[in-house]
């Protein structure tokens, strides 16, 4: 059995005014103690921007901050925070808020603090001599807090940003973008939106921007954490990029990103698994590489061992989808400045946003995109970013490298889209896990190669190839809850009838 969860609705976009408008205030005495429980939760969310962690300190349970979290987007009429790969990102209303919230949270502890001021307990007030000064004494004079000499002000910066406008240059454009993720907002940065991340992609791809911008505006979009809006409008550049050269009328039943570490060594069973899927008749685009090291070559290199070819232009993806149904296309000759940009990762040993979005990328009109995510929070938030991207359907397997394989041994996540709508599943394990099959002399290729013409028996990896396939068949639009037992069963057909003439004519069940 299957423990299925209807996602909630989409998110509110972000307000893009610090001054959005509530809904009616708290009214009456009745509501003063839930404003200041109100108050003290959202100062703790801003202080953590992770619900776990703010809970903790207020002693509370998660879900029980959740809830207040829900309440104050409502009486707020603001989402307050947006989720994000790093965790939570405060929208620009939530960061005006920020000075007030943090004041009266202060003032709430300090009425409960010790004070040197506060008269003992059997001390008498005595009206007479207890009278302020008649001294008319001017207020203390000081400088503007926090500024250098001839600093601008949070303020003055904002109104710099905001005339730097679509005629400008695009390295001023991308300045601006720069300048929005960093000192926006009273000195907090918010987050971009997805238009203002589709531009600054588009510079960067154009070959426009300043390699100085480049490394600003990846590294503070990894400070912060990429939030789904800001995702969907790098995906959105990438792929106007990528169908500048590849053209937009590929068509594909499955896309199957696979865009792995060069350290992640373990066999690639989900290539074998795509040629069982190929056979029951779907047409499979792989796409994705190893990095940019020594190793960026692995799957060029190791797909034509199997028969799937490999591809670099629409003619040759087009021809191989129509012949054989399955097709490998590697990063670098879908877009150099994007396989490029990847690289870069050597030169700062941290993940980007363009690691994240390369994922989405699509090259093909597919039916269904499968996605692998080892991290929790990067699985909703491809999801999140694929539907405001207007996705129909997708699933995101929880894994543990960015590759869709499945694992039968152990319970597996799926989040997904059916019809634009998210669902969640877990799929129990489908079976106990087989003793590893010692390894005979060769190498790890000859050993790959063997599991699938039958010369080495690997149960694991059989059980691995069968999962994944399975996992694709469920993953095609029309399939639902029930129907992964039925995909099982189907891959297991394939997977008995790889070496036959009539693989071909197996057929996946309506």
């Amino acid at each position: 059995m299957m423990d299925k969860r209807k996602g909630a609705a989409p998110r509110p976009a972000p307000v893009p005014e610090a001054s959005a408008p509530g809904k009616a205030a708290l009214g009456g005495q009745e509501n003063r103690l839930s404003r200041g429980r109100l108050i003290v939760a959202l100062d703790a969310l801003l202080s953590k921007r992770n619900v776990t962690l703010a809970a903790r300190d207020l002693g509370l349970q998660t879900s029980a901050l959740s809830r207040l979290l829900a309440q104050m987007r409502e009486e707020f009429g603001d989402p307050l925070f947006i989720r994000s790969g790093r965790g939570l990102v405060p929208t620009p209303f939530a960061e005006a808020l920020r000075p007030r919230v943090q004041a009266l949270a202060r003032g709430i502890d300090a009425l409960f603090e010790p004070s040197m001021e506060r008269p003992a307990p059997d001390e008498t007030f005595d009206p007479r001599w207890n009278v302020p000064t008649g001294i008319d004494a001017p207020p203390l004079q000081v400088r503007p807090a926090g500024l250098l000499e001839g600093q601008p002000s949070p303020a003055q910066i904002d109104a710099k940003l905001d005339k730097i406008g679509p005629d400008a240059s695009a390295q001023d454009r991308l300045a601006r973008h720069i300048g929005v993720l960093g000192v926006a907002g009273g000195g907090h940065g918010r987050p971009l939106t997805a238009e203002e991340a589709e531009e600054a992609m588009t510079i960067i791809l154009e070959g426009e921007a300043d390699p100085v911008q480049v490394g600003a505006l990846l590294g503070m979009m990894r400070m912060r954490g990429s939030t789904a809006p800001e995702l969907a409008g790098l995906v959105r550049a990438m792929r106007a990029h990528v169908a500048a050269g590849l053209g937009r009328t590929i068509q594909a039943d499955i896309d199957w990103p696979c865009f792995t570490s060069p350290n992640y060594h373990n066999p690639p069973w989900f290539f074998h698994a795509a040629r069982l899927v190929a056979q029951a008749g779907h047409r499979v685009l792989l796409h994705g590489g190893t990095g940019c090291s020594a190793a960026s070559g692995r799957y060029e290199f190791i797909a034509p061992t199997v028969g799937i070819p490999v591809c670099a232009n629409a003619r040759e993806i087009a021809a191989a989808l129509a012949a054989q149904r399955i097709a490998y296309a590697p990063l670098a000759a879908l877009s150099p400045q994007i396989y490029r940009l990847i690289g870069l990762h050597r030169l700062t040993q941290t993940r980007s946003a363009v690691f994240e979005a390369v994922h989405l990328l699509k090259p093909a009109k597919a039916k269904t995109s499968l996605l692998g995510a080892a991290k929790p929070t990067y699985r909703e938030l491809h999801r999140d970013a694929a539907r405001i991207l207007g996705w129909k359907h997708m699933a995101v397997l929880g894994s543990v490298r960015d590759v869709a394989q499945f694992t039968p041994f152990r319970p597996s996540s799926i989040h997904r889209l059916v019809n634009g709508e998210a669902e969640d599943l877990i799929l129990p394990a489908c079976m106990e896990e087989p003793p590893p099959t010692p390894r005979p002399r060769g190498t790890s290729l000859e050993y790959w190669q063997g599991v699938w013409t039958g010369a080495v028996r690997d149960a694991r990896a059989e059980r691995i190839i069968v999962g994944t396939a399975a996992f694709a068949l469920f993953a095609l639009p029309g399939a639902t809850g029930p129907a992964f037992a039925d995909a099982l069963r189907l891959a297991e057909q394939l997977w008995k009838a790889r070496l036959g003439q009539g693989a071909m004519a197996v057929q996946s069940p309506p």
